[in-house]
């Protein structure tokens, strides 16, 4: 089923699809019940969306032309329009991943990642992780995000699908999440 499935590093032409696709799975549109099958909480505007298409920090998955995922993977600085990421950017010093002394400016902030649910279980996430690894891997050798504790099948799809390693944990607004890490100089596949 994948095996179609173009990878891209996203264009201005893209933003009314990627739009389309945060609007379902947008965790404040969501019922309790379609929340549970994993949602995405940041709500992207058009200039925020034109600002990382601008860094290369936004990428898509398509069928036929039609965006049915995307990541997003952008500097710390682009993140720090929204406070969570404010909180957790001091954090980066104090926390350990294997050899890596983190700072703003040698990890970036993964995420969110979103794949319509037509397409999840079908293999996408892993060729796609890789497609953005690549692309990132000479500006930055270890990704960061952070997963909220409800937030179960993201949990499954980033520990043990992609491997990535829970390094700490944190709580913001009454949320609690935890703080994953990974080399990028590893492959997802």
């Amino acid at each position: 089923m994948i095996d179609h499935i173009q990878f891209e590093t996203a264009k201005i032409t893209d933003i009314e699809g990627i739009l389309a696709l945060q609007k379902i799975y947008l965790v404040s549109n969501m019922t309790e019940e379609e929340k549970t099958a994993g949602f995405v909480t940041t709500p992207f505007s058009i200039e925020q969306l034109e600002e990382v298409i601008r860094q290369e920090g936004l990428f898509t998955a398509k069928d036929n032309d039609k965006i049915i995922a995307y990541i997003f993977a952008a500097s710390w600085q682009y993140f720090s329009q929204w406070a969570i990421f404010n909180y957790m950017t001091p954090m980066l010093p104090g926390l350990t991943f294997k050899d890596f002394k983190m700072t703003d400016t040698n990890t970036f902030q993964y995420g969110p990642i979103c794949i319509d649910k037509k397409y999840r279980g079908k293999g996408l996430i892993n060729p796609f992780f890789d497609f953005m690894r690549i692309h990132l891997l000479k500006k930055f050798p270890v990704g960061i995000t952070f997963i909220n504790k409800t937030n179960i099948p993201s949990q499954k799809a980033h520990i043990e699908k992609l491997k990535w390693s829970v390094i700490g944990d944190f709580q913001f607004n009454n949320n609690n999440y935890f703080i994953l890490a990974y080399d990028m100089s590893q492959s997802s596949l």
